[in-house]
């Protein structure tokens, strides 16, 4: 059963529900690359004023952050991401993004908000507004952050290395939440490593062009690039304990630009995701001999070059804060409340309460159709039919979507701003 303090914040969920859907749907439809969430930032920043925040812009470029202050106790920061993707939008939503936009390098690409940071962002204005309507059923500092650039892992160090912590001041713990591909309505924890540490790299390797005519005269970095690609792929089923779970992706291998032309070079990048130091070292170790000994063999020219850029730390969450979330998600949201599989995806997150020298949990928010999900399931067809984050098909349903996700982050928060046994309410 939810405390009174709960249900106390939680009255006016049903009052703000529409504006919260209409907000949702506008920021669906003007999604916003990292770095570049402008419109967003601003809108942000009016509605936590309109709540009686102390807001902050600008922090670490596009960040904001709302502060409200209500007495002694804890303070509690809750995370929300703000940016969007370079993907084009095929869900035929009536309110689905039609936005472009260039890149730094002069690319002008579709946008989509194709991992569900518009849930994050709404819910979170949406608790902002309830526990500013209710300050007698709580005590402490709530702390509502929008953090810029997930996607490309910079923007939460950026917001620490422009004074986060000296503008929030000290906080007790943090708290975030991630809206997934399972059913809506559903909230899911875990204690432990929960999210994956990543890392991205760039490998160039050079070889000797030629006309396609006379490949004895040639290097060929195609024909070497391609060897590399399935002797990487032996790695994690070869190098690493059975159990130890990691995952290895080539996404790109570019060379070339006409049929009967031997390149000069090929560049392969690839991503690593782990959940233990000692393992993601193992990894980049490998990749490194394998690449140097496939060049030596194939007589190279010139040494192979590694560049790794987008690392994501791993998102391990703290066991008491953990077991503190989950039982007041059981009494919340009852079998609705599950225990959530180790997901290989990566986020920035941690650097947030790494900063700040707190315990954190990171939990999952269902936010696919649960009819969708249950005929899928049936038919054991999951993983087909059921479109998930950075999919351009991805769409999370508004409803219980964003009802679900406020109303979480709101109990997850009251666990520690609610009113106590000592003297005060319960």
């Amino acid at each position: 059963m939810a405390t009174k303090a709960t249900a106390a914040v939680l009255d006016r969920l049903g009052e703000i529900r529409g504006s919260l859907e209409d907000f949702y749907r506008d920021l669906h439809a003007h999604p916003e690359l990292s770095n570049e969430e402008h419109r967003t930032a601003s809108t942000v920043a009016d509605r936590l004023a309109q709540a009686g925040f102390e807001v902050h812009s600008g922090v670490g470029g596009t960040g904001v952050v709302g502060i409200l202050r209500n007495g002694d106790g804890p303070a509690v920061l809750m995370r929300a991401d703000m940016d969007a993707l370079p993907v084009r939008e095929a869900t035929g939503l009536p309110y689905a993004s039609t936005e472009t936009a260039t890149t730094a390098d002069g690319t002008d690409v579709p946008v989509m908000h194709a991992c569900g940071h518009d849930v994050h962002v709404t819910c979170l204005l949406g608790v902002a507004d309830l526990l500013a309507g209710a300050k007698d059923h709580w005590s402490g500092t709530a702390v509502a952050l929008f953090q810029p650039a997930e996607e490309v892992a910079t923007g939460a160090s950026g917001m620490v290395k422009d004074g986060l912590t000296d503008i929030v001041g000290p906080v007790d713990v943090a708290l975030c939440q991630h809206v997934l591909a399972f059913p809506s309505g559903q909230v899911a924890t875990r204690t432990g490593p929960v999210l994956s540490t990543a890392d991205s790299m760039r490998i160039t390797i050079h070889g000797r062009g030629a006309h396609g005519s006379m490949p004895q005269a040639a290097v060929d970095p195609v024909v070497l690039a391609a060897t590399i690609v399935v002797r990487l792929q032996t790695i994690v089923s070869r190098e690493l304990t059975p159990g130890d779970p990691a995952v290895l992706t080539v996404g790109s291998l570019q060379a070339g630009t006409k049929s009967n032309v031997i390149p000069e070079s090929a560049t392969i990048q690839l991503n690593v995701r782990t959940y233990r130091e000692q393992t993601r070292k193992t990894i980049l170790s490998a990749i490194e001999r394998i690449v140097r000994a496939e060049c030596e063999a194939s007589g190279t020219p010139k040494d192979p070059e590694f560049e790794l850029f987008d690392h994501f730390p791993l998102t391990s969450n703290d066991p008491d804060v953990t077991a503190r979330v989950a039982a007041a998600f059981t009494d919340q949201f009852g079998d609705r409340a599950e225990e959530l599989p180790q997901q290989t995806a990566s986020e920035d997150f941690s650097d947030l309460p790494a900063a700040f020298g707190v315990p954190y949990t990171y939990w999952g928010l269902g936010g696919t159709d649960p009819e969708l999900y249950r005929k899928a399931e049936e038919a054991g067809r999951v993983t087909q039919d059921v479109p998930v984050n950075h999919s351009a098909s991805f769409a999370p349903v508004i409803q219980p979507t964003l009802d679900t996700g406020t109303t979480a982050m709101v109990v997850a928060a009251l666990a520690w701003l609610g009113r106590d046994n000592s003297g005060r309410e319960s």
